[in-house]
């Protein structure tokens, strides 16, 4: 049996000598970064641009064809210069980046970092990366001559403020018993907690796990997640799109908060405004954008909803439905869509309210008719 960790009461300061904590792991730090560009890529256009090749999901033997993106995104290694783990240790291999392009308008940056430590170590840099302002900084600084080339095969281009980090610390090691042994450690990383956790905390954090073996595990919590495991690849790339999908359903939330907002505003205009502005302004311009946002946002979001397909692979679809429930990706799901209903039936009002100020307008232009008629008669008599 393997020795346990210490419980949430011990220190980790009094219980260093212990040959868990004291054993040099190999792991792999990974973390995702994701960002939103624009409206959408040209793929073929950026894959000439910047000499990179459809990205394909990495397959093990159980993994049918069928599995994988569609359509695929575009990958290119680029050196992960000026990102570094806010630590000290031994790294036997420098870091590996590489950038992924997708369709829908998102990209999304992987730096690995192959290291050597011990579980206390790896606990105390969990903790550091707490705070991922800075590490997404230096992202978006390393990205920028990158983003300059493919610009010419963004649609709309604009980098958005908005992004989405994820961490994950996997280890090569293929152990039975992970969670029995050494839950209150998993869940430390995962919290990106250096103290100990309290029982209840520690359940909460590795309530959502996964084997295949009685060897590997798979543990996601909302800023990062744990991975025993030595052929990996493809479950890092399904978290990896976990994330992207994330930043870009918080993205098309973000558009039809705004453009509702300035739709609400046209619905109900200002009292204070004049009958006769009332009347002749018109909704053509309002109408049209209402509808070229339902269709832009449902559009957008169909394609980043469809944009992997899993069904097929049970295992990854469950990685997948992991880093879902973490993520509320199901909850950001309904709520676009209670939206993008809400974007129909302001269409049908704004409709509504440009045909009754037409016919108002008919209406007066014949009253108006009318009375000249009558008028230029009583003149010619």
């Amino acid at each position: 049996m393997m020795p346990r960790i210490p419980t949430p009461h011990e220190p980790i300061e009094e219980t260093a000598s212990r040959p868990w904590l004291t054993e040099r792991l190999d792991a792999t730090v990974y973390l995702a970064f994701a960002f939103d560009i624009g409206d959408a890529i040209d793929l073929d256009r950026a894959r000439r641009i910047l000499q990179g090749e459809p990205g394909r999901l990495p397959r093990r033997r159980r993994t049918p064809e069928s599995i994988g993106y569609r359509p695929a995104p575009i990958r290119v290694e680029v050196e992960p210069a000026g990102i570094r783990l806010p630590c000290d240790g031994s790294f036997p291999r420098p870091p590996r980046g590489e950038l992924t392009l997708f369709d829908f308008g998102a990209i999304s940056l992987a730096v690995q970092f192959f290291m050597t430590a011990t579980p206390a170590a790896l606990l105390e840099l969990a903790g550091r990366l707490a705070e991922p302002a800075p590490l997404t900084e230096a992202a978006r600084q390393l990205l920028s001559p990158w983003l300059r080339q493919i610009q010419p095969a963004v649609s709309d281009y604009a980098l958005s403020a908005m992004s989405e980090e994820y961490i994950v610390f996997q280890l090569a090691q293929r152990r039975t018993g992970w969670l029995e042994h050494h839950a209150d450690w998993i869940a430390g990383l995962v919290r990106l907690e250096a103290e100990p956790l309290s029982p209840s905390e520690v359940r909460e954090a590795t309530r959502l796990s996964l084997s295949y073996t009685p060897s590997d595990l798979v543990v996601l919590d909302w800023a990062a997640g744990f991975v025993a495991d030595t052929d990996c690849a493809d479950t890092l790339q399904v978290i990896e799109f976990a994330n992207v999908q994330l930043l870009e359903f918080r993205h098309i939330d973000d558009r039809l908060d705004d453009r509702l907002e300035a739709a609400y505003r046209l619905i109900r205009p200002e009292r204070r405004a004049r009958w006769p502005s009332r009347l002749w302004r018109l909704h053509g311009d309002a109408v049209r954008q209402i509808r070229e946002l339902e269709i832009e946002a449902t559009s957008l979001f169909e394609r980043v909803d469809n944009a992997l397909k899993l069904i097929g692979d049970h295992y990854l679809a469950r990685v997948f439905e992991l880093a879902s429930t973490r993520f509320h990706l199901r909850g950001w799901h309904q709520n676009i869509r209670r939206k993008l209903e809400t974007v129909g039936d302001v269409y049908d009002l704004l409709v509504q309210q440009a045909g009754g100020q037409r016919m108002e307008a008919l209406e007066i232009i014949v009253v108006v008719l009318i009375a000249l008629e009558i008028v230029l008669a009583i003149l010619r008599h």
